[in-house]
């Protein structure tokens, strides 16, 4: 049994640690934006394929004494890096935290790259080369107080980077909170969805992914582990054939997202072809006053603005208004989620919440408002 950490955004540790347990991780331990697990190699490869709500898994290694940067180039030149790294491998080292002497997320980042390449040439005469976009191994450091966490990142990037989507609109959510926002709802593949506000398609598409039970990963081109020294392909294409063999292909009732602007609109198919949903998903352009429901119940769930980035406060007034209009006059039987970060905006909606879930959006603290409409 390995030990691991999934990184997740902040608020997420509990939908994140029921997807690991879901996944087969054993001894769950939900941290500040992180889940502690542990699990073998195989467990690695799978939660990176199908993970929703995570951002990166690491692999930690040691933790050492960072008092200062003197401290930290010593004690992680102390480490054996050779089962992990060979001359010929790139490296990169990403860092997060902070204590008194070490405030500079790169500079830190440097210190440690030097103390492990001074050790390579010490033993081999020769040392990695570094490459920020594509390394062979990515070394995540965390500085906490007067310590540093080492771990290897087997996600390369975030996994919240599907691949399907390089067609985003304005303020896109990124897909994990997407599917964590589907999560914290009470939709299921046997009831409508519907997002009358779906920008370029992230919640529409997440939840046709669920429903086709496709694993994410699967769009990706490649995981940090598997330019590993102990990376073993037979059971990496093991895993992926059994997630290939198990997508479903028509989903069990409809999936739709609707945006007044036609541009959005076709960046939502765009997204939706690049992961072949295009035959499932329904966009279509449409003005919200005109919105009817297309069943007699289902679970919507939109985002709209909330004044932060875009769009103005007082004329998203008017927005949460029909909105709230729209709920309670065409969608009796339906239970709808509103993502909000303005609290003053969400009592425009005129509509009594049956619950009102935290989550925040980036840095921003929002809620999720839930609504029963009867």
């Amino acid at each position: 049994m390995n030990n691991y950490f999934a990184t997740v955004a902040r608020g997420l540790e509990a939908i994140a640690a029921q997807e690991l347990e879901q996944l087969g991780a054993k001894n769950i331990s939900p941290d500040f934006t992180g889940v502690h697990f542990q699990g073998d190699k195989a467990l690695l490869y799978r939660v990176n394929l199908w993970a929703r709500t995570i951002f990166r898994v690491l692999v930690p290694l040691a933790e050492v004494k960072s008092y200062n940067a003197q401290q930290l180039y010593r004690s992680v030149q102390k480490l054996d890096w050779t089962e992990y790294l060979q001359p010929d491998m790139s490296i990169a080292v990403n860092c997060t935290g902070k204590n008194n002497n070490l405030n500079h997320t790169h500079f830190t980042a440097l210190q440690i790259k030097n103390a492990i390449v001074d050790r390579q040439r010490d033993q081999y005469g020769e040392r990695s080369d570094v490459d920020i976009k594509n390394p062979d191994l990515l070394i995540n450091a965390h500085i906490h107080k007067n310590h540093c966490i080492l771990s290897l990142d087997s996600s390369g990037s975030s996994l919240h980077r599907r691949g399907y989507r390089p067609a985003m609109g304005i303020a896109p959510l990124k897909e994990t909170l997407a599917a964590a926002l589907i999560a914290m709802s009470e939709w299921n593949p046997d009831l409508p969805f519907l997002d009358p506000l779906c920008g370029s398609g992230t919640l529409p598409i997440e939840s046709a992914l669920i429903a086709l039970n496709i694993a994410p990963g699967l769009y990706r081109q490649q995981f940090g582990f598997q330019t590993w020294l102990d990376f073993d392909e037979s059971l990496w294409q093991e895993i992926r054939q059994e997630a290939e063999a198990g997508k479903l292909f028509e989903l069990s009732e409809p999936i739709r997202g609707s945006d007044r602007d036609l541009d959005i609109i076709e960046q939502a198919e765009d997204n939706a072809i690049n992961c072949g949903l295009a035959a499932q998903v329904e966009f279509y352009q449409q003005e919200l006053a005109e919105i009817e429901a297309p069943a007699d119940k289902g679970v919507i769930i939109c985002n709209p603005p909330y004044g932060q980035r875009i769009g103005n406060t007082e004329e998203l007034g008017a927005l949460y208004k029909l909105l709230g209009d729209i709920f309670k006059q065409r969608f009796t039987g339906w239970t709808a989620y509103v993502l909000t970060g303005n609290k003053e905006l969400s009592k425009k909606i005129g509509l009594r919440t049956s619950r009102r879930l935290p989550v925040y959006n980036g840095s921003l603290p929002c809620t999720l408002l839930k609504y029963e409409l009867y």
